[in-house]
């Protein structure tokens, strides 16, 4: 993966600016350590970094081909699965190639198709193609890749992989206005669809691309969810599920440096494992798998509701029948604590508090083994894995079913700020908009109809949180993770299986257990959900709480200009009465989420308005 950024202007000379894109390339060093390049013309400054995963000799970037007096210049963030394929029907149109990189594919690609490239790529991309009059920008389907951008009121387009690196631009000061609060306390860790939190930063959607010329920018989406009938018997759908999820994982293998897996013991996650073990064994080769834990988990851990099971035996179970080279990281939860700051710079927001700076330091350690890791993001949005698709009290209520309470939310805004916004109306709205977005069939039963719509809330909002996460702890890095069930095709195939064929067996996500079946022990295949392992040792809770409290007596923090100290006071005695966001964000994650908050304030000089 890598990082991109650049300028276009048709008014400026933007060589004379060459030291503002350079600050911009800093930003993003951390994604891309291996190399870097910069691009600079009168209308278009481009730079990126860069870690080298496939051909590191012909993949350098900006790339530039000229061709029958058309030049064209790149820069890309991503990895194309279908490359092959690609390479072979552009060399039928008489495209030569020098290397095997994704890279110069992709860039002929654009050459040979236009913007229409983008309906033939299968990959997660963020990228930028400049012809000397137009820039192209696109981003995948799934929004697996992060693509920032603003217009300066001097009218240059701005856009970069991470907000930091908009940030170093003179002309985006880090503003937050009343919207970019009601995002933070209403909505985060979580964001609007295209929302930046910061004042004029907006970020290209998923399945979104666009043309910026002297006209201006103009964006289009190529790709959206479409109901279609679903007409195949249940035994055809759990082969084609079978076959869909196989070969997304099977592609996602491809790589030149040392590939592994996370391992939680879940479904998700065994199941990635199980295929990439056959297929690098077909290679002779061994797969390594990576697991997380918190010191001393095992003696505080308590079975509940949203964490029914420990990971321990399963993951012991997956490792020893798939025969792997496993290491399991044991975090230390003052450690876990000490990160939230490096987390809420990875993300350039608040996040996802302790889940967020774990897998940070989880990462960390998995690079210091491997380049590539696959992980089993996005299987609960698609398939329906979420108590909240099977909970009719939950799935009853308007609003996020991750964030049920928005006036316990809303209790945390200081007076002036709560009087700028209305803020039942704010969420409405966004709630509201997506479901009039979802695509359904007029002959579709409530039942179908209420599935369709949780499914786009979640791939639209929750999976975009979860997703942003897994590129800014995994980039931070420089640690490529691919998330196979977010190839677009088992996401669109699934959102016209009907809810019965789904919930095979009368367990979530029984249409995947069944699919799995042969790959898994059946321990593993019919373990009951449980989320990713946060920690639970006390001192966790300790230590973020005599934080919180060093904040309220010190009485400084510009955390109060936006949130009540008496709401921060009641948090530090009284059990949330709601989890923040999600089942993962208890008390301590609100508590560590505020200090995250502070933490963003201060260093990003945010300019509240």
């Amino acid at each position: 993966m890598c990082g991109i950024a650049g300028m276009i202007d048709f008014e400026k000379d933007l060589r004379e600016r060459e030291k503002i894109l350079l600050e911009m390339q800093s930003a993003l060093r951390r994604r891309g350590p291996d190399e870097d390049g910069i691009y600079l013309s009168p209308q278009a400054a481009l730079a990126h970094t860069r870690l080298c995963v496939v051909d590191p000799e012909n993949g350098r970037q900006p790339m530039t081909v000229r061709r029958a007096g058309r030049t064209c210049t790149l820069v890309y963030n991503g990895e194309l699965y279908n490359t092959p394929e690609l390479r072979r029907e552009l060399s039928a149109v008489g495209w030569d190639f020098t290397g095997h990189s994704d890279t110069e594919v992709l860039l002929k690609a654009y050459m040979e198709w236009g913007p229409a490239c983008v309906d033939r790529l299968n990959g997660i991309f963020a990228f930028a193609a400049w012809d000397g009059e137009t820039l192209f920008l696109a981003r995948d389907r799934m929004g697996v890749k992060p693509l920032f951008y603003s217009l300066t009121a001097e009218g240059t387009l701005v856009f970069a992989s991470e907000i930091k690196a908009l940030l170093r631009h003179p002309d985006i000061p880090p503003k937050v206005d009343a919207e970019g609060v009601a995002e933070l306390l209403l909505i985060g860790p979580g964001r609007t669809p295209g929302q930046g939190v910061f004042r004029n930063v907006r970020e290209l959607l998923p399945g979104q691309c666009g043309v910026f010329g002297r006209e201006g920018l103009r964006l289009w989406s190529y790709w959206r969810l479409t109901a279609r009938p679903h007409l195949e018997s249940e035994a055809d759908t759990v082969a084609h599920v079978r076959d869909l999820v196989r070969d997304a994982i099977r592609r996602q293998l491809v790589s030149d440096v040392p590939v592994g897996t996370f391992l939680s013991g879940g479904l998700d996650s065994s199941v990635i494992s199980a295929v990439a073990a056959e297929t690098l064994g077909e290679r002779g080769e061994r797969l390594r798998t990576f697991s997380v834990d918190y010191r001393e988990n095992d003696r505080y851990f308590t079975a509940g509701k949203f964490q029914p099971s420990a990971d321990g035996p399963y993951i012991k179970a997956m490792a020893d029948d798939l025969d792997t080279l496993h290491t399991n990281v044991v975090l230390d939860p003052v450690q876990v604590a000490a990160a939230l700051d490096d987390a809420a710079e990875a993300r350039d927001l608040p996040g996802m508090a302790d889940v967020d700076s774990s897998l940070l330091l989880f990462c960390r350690e998995v690079r210091g083994n491997v380049t590539v890791a696959l992980s089993g993001e996005c299987a609960d949005e698609i398939f329906g894995g979420y108590p909240w698709f099977r909970d009719p009290a939950v799935r009853a209520e308007n609003g996020f079913p991750w964030a049920q309470s928005t006036a316990w939310r809303a209790s945390f805004l200081t007076p002036e700020y709560a009087k700028k916004m209305d803020v039942d109306e704010f969420v409405r709205q966004h709630w509201q908009k997506t479901l009039a977005e979802t695509d359904c069939l007029d002959d579709d039963t409530p039942e179908q109809k209420r599935v369709r719509r949780l499914t786009r809330l979640n791939m639209g909002w929750f999976m975009q949180t979860l997703l942003d996460r897994k590129d800014r702890m995994s980039m931070w890095s420089a640690l490529e993770v691919r998330v196979p069930f977010c190839d677009w095709r088992i996401a669109e195939y699934l959102y016209n299986v009907p809810p019965a064929l789904r919930e095979l067996g009368g367990q979530e996500k029984g249409l995947l257990r069944s699919a799995a079946a042969g790959w898994l022990p059946e321990s593993v295949l019919r373990r009951k959900k449980s989320p990713y392992p946060k920690t639970v040792h006390p001192i966790y809770l300790e230590t973020v709480a005599q934080r919180l409290r060093r904040l309220l007596d010190d009485g400084n923090s510009p955390l109060f200009a936006v949130v009540r100290r008496e709401a921060l006071e009641n948090l530090l005695t009284c059990e949330s009465p709601w989890p923040w966001y999600g089942q993962l964000m208890r008390r301590p994650q609100t508590i560590a989420y505020f200090l995250q908050m502070d933490h963003w304030l201060r260093a990003y000089q945010v300019r509240l308005l």
